[in-house]
C-alpha cells in the first residue's frame, strides 16, 4: 500500500490550487516566457505555460511552496498542456519529455524539502495529465459528425510519453484530469495500464472528470453516473470532478459519484463561476463555507480548488477539513500493492 492511500483513509488530503491563477499574478511578457533559449523560436509562446517549468523555474517551485505552506498535502506538476497534441500549438512537441521531467523534478524537490522540516506532514505530487486540446468521441465539424480530429492510439501514445516522463521525474500519483471526454480519458488510463507494465511499477491514479455546465453532464455527454461506470474497471486511488463548476453547483455530482464507488472521491471546484469578464470573485471564506456541506456530508477524500483558487482559498479549505473524517473506503485489493 503507497503511504498516499494509506493516509486517504485517515485524512482528508489537500491538493492544491490553480496554476494558471497564480501565474498571472507574474504578468510574464513574450520575452518571458522565450528566455534566451527560445528567443528565436518561430510563433508566440506567451501562454504556453507549461513552458515556464524550463524558462521560469524558480516561479514554478515559489508557487508550489505557497501551497503546500497553505497546507496542501499534494500539489499538481505544471504539466496541463504537457502533451504532443496540445504543444503542437506551439510546434514544440520534441519538448514534451523534458517538459513533463522538469514540471516533475521541481514540484518533488519542493515537496521533499518540506517534507524534511516536517516529517509529520509528507508532502505528495500528482502528475496532472490535461484532456488536450482534441476529442475522440466528438466531431469538430458540424458539418460532418463522423469526423474525428485524434484517434485513440494517437491519445495512448501521447499520453503514455507524458506519464513516462512525469513517473521518471518523481512524481508519487498520475492525475488524469479535467475529463470532458470519456474516451481520452480511457486513452490515457491505457497508456498508463501499459506503462505500468513496462516499468514494472504500481504508481497509484487518480482520475478527475469536469461537468460543462447546469446539464450535469460531461462534454461528451456523459451523466456523472455513466462516467464513473465507464472507467470503473481500472483500480483507482480516487475519481471526482473539478473545474466548470463552483463547490455548490457540484454538490449533486459529487454524491452521485459518492454513493456508487469503492474508490476515493475527490473534488476540487473553480472559485465559485465566472463572472462577465470571466474571472472569478469567489473569496477563500466564500468556498470553504461551500464545501463544508462535502464534509458534513461525509463526500470527500481529496478537497483543493481549480480555477480562480489561490493559497489563501487552499488555506481555508484545509482549516475547516482538519475537522472532518476522510469519506469511508472500502479496502480495494486490486490498490493494496499500489
Amino acid at each position: 500500500m503507497s503511504k498516499l492511500e494509506e493516509l486517504l483513509s485517515k485524512k482528508i488530503l489537500i491538493l492544491d490550487g490553480a496554476m494558471g491563477t497564480m501565474l498571472q499574478e507574474y504578468n510574464f511578457s513574450e520575452e518571458d516566457f522565450r528566455g534566451e533559449r527560445f528567443a528565436g523560436w518561430p510563433v508566440s509562446l506567451k501562454g504556453n505555460n507549461d513552458l515556464l517549468s524550463i524558462t521560469q523555474p524558480e516561479a514554478i517551485a515559489e508557487i508550489h511552496r505557497k501551497y503546500f505552506e497553505a497546507g496542501a498535502d499534494i500539489v499538481e506538476t505544471n504539466t496541463f498542456s504537457g502533451t504532443t497534441i496540445a504543444m503542437a500549438d506551439y510546434k514544440m512537441e520534441e519538448l514534451v519529455h523534458e517538459l513533463n521531467y522538469e514540471s516533475a523534478r521541481i514540484a518533488k524537490k519542493v515537496a521533499q524539502e518540506l517534507t524534511e522540516e516536517n516529517p509529520d506532514k509528507p508532502r505528495f505530487v500528482a502528475g496532472a495529465m490535461g484532456p488536450t486540446n482534441k476529442t475522440a468521441s466528438m466531431s469538430p465539424d458540424v458539418n460532418d459528425p463522423g469526423f474525428r480530429a485524434i484517434s485513440f492510439v494517437e491519445l495512448q501514445q501521447a499520453y503514455k510519453q507524458q506519464a513516462r516522463a512525469l513517473i521518471e521525474g518523481g512524481v508519487d500519483v498520475l492525475l488524469v484530469e479535467t475529463v470532458f471526454d470519456t474516451l481520452n480519458a480511457k486513452a490515457a488510463l491505457f497508456a498508463i495500464d501499459e506503462l505500468k507494465e513496462e516499468l514494472n511499477v504500481n504508481i497509484p491514479v487518480m482520475v478527475s472528470g469536469t461537468i460543462t455546465d447546469a446539464s450535469g453532464r460531461t462534454l461528451s455527454g456523459q451523466t456523472a453516473e455513466a462516467f464513473l461506470i465507464s472507467i470503473s474497471h481500472i483500480p483507482l486511488l480516487s475519481i471526482g470532478f473539478n473545474c466548470a463548476l463552483g463547490a455548490k453547483q457540484l454538490t449533486p455530482h459529487l454524491e452521485a459519484v459518492a454513493r456508487n464507488t469503492e474508490f476515493g472521491v475527490s473534488a476540487y471546484p473553480n472559485a465559485g463561476l465566472p463572472n462577465a469578464f470571466g474571472e472569478y470573485d469567489q473569496d477563500a471564506g466564500e468556498m470553504a463555507a461551500q464545501i463544508k456541506e462535502y464534509l458534513e456530508k461525509g463526500l470527500v477524500n481529496i478537497l483543493g480548488g481549480c480555477c480562480g483558487t489561490t493559497p489563501k482559498h487552499i488555506k481555508a479549505i484545509a482549516e475547516i477539513a482538519k475537522d472532518y473524517k476522510p469519506r469511508a473506503i472500502k479496502k480495494n485489493p486490486q490498490l493494496q500493492s499500489a
